[in-house]
């Protein structure tokens, strides 16, 4: 064989593979998100110099970089004057907010509650927020509104909408 043949036999084949096959192109994925672990009959305590301040547990939780998301959600916060407990179906704890979705149920100590689908909690400032329609009651006082602003230190609300049905007593003298 010839030397010459041969070269333009390896030539060839080399062009060929050059022009007809066209290198993998391989997608790179960022996972900015990715869960850190799953938990099952999820419960946290959180303590300090003082005891018990924050109590969360639920049926299932997941643990990322800087949150939790947890099903079943049952939060208790006794960090400040009033024990505070909200329950709904999902929650998300993040920076000492508290975000509830889904039949959500706040409950104070001495009596007062609320009920709402969306509600968040700011645990430094003890601001629960209702952007939705929500039912406020105590004893046999109700109030019905949107937008409800409720803080837990002064035992203030603020809402828009507001329709409220209030039992009045009169002074013994």
């Amino acid at each position: 064989m010839n030397l010459n043949i041969f070269f333009i036999i390896i030539s060839s084949g080399l062009l060929m593979i050059y022009f007809l096959f066209k290198p993998l192109i391989i997608k790179e994925q960022k996972f900015t998100d990715v869960a850190l672990f799953n938990i099952f009959s999820f419960t946290m305590y959180e303590l300090n110099n003082k005891g018990l301040i924050t109590l969360m547990n639920g049926t299932e939780a997941t643990r990322y970089s800087n949150r939790y998301t947890i099903k079943h959600i049952d939060y208790t916060d006794n960090s400040k004057n009033y024990i505070a407990n909200m329950k709904s179906k999902n929650g998300i704890y993040k920076n000492d907010i508290v975000t509830l979705d889904g039949d959500v149920i706040y409950y104070r100590e001495d009596g007062l509650t609320f009920e709402t689908q969306k509600a968040v909690y700011n645990k430094k400032t003890s601001i629960a927020q209702a952007d939705g329609k929500y039912i406020l009651y105590q004893n046999s006082d109700s109030v019905v509104g949107t937008q409800l602003k409720y803080n837990n230190l002064l035992q203030q609300a603020s809402s828009k909408d507001v329709t409220a049905k209030y039992q009045l007593i009169e002074e013994q003298k």
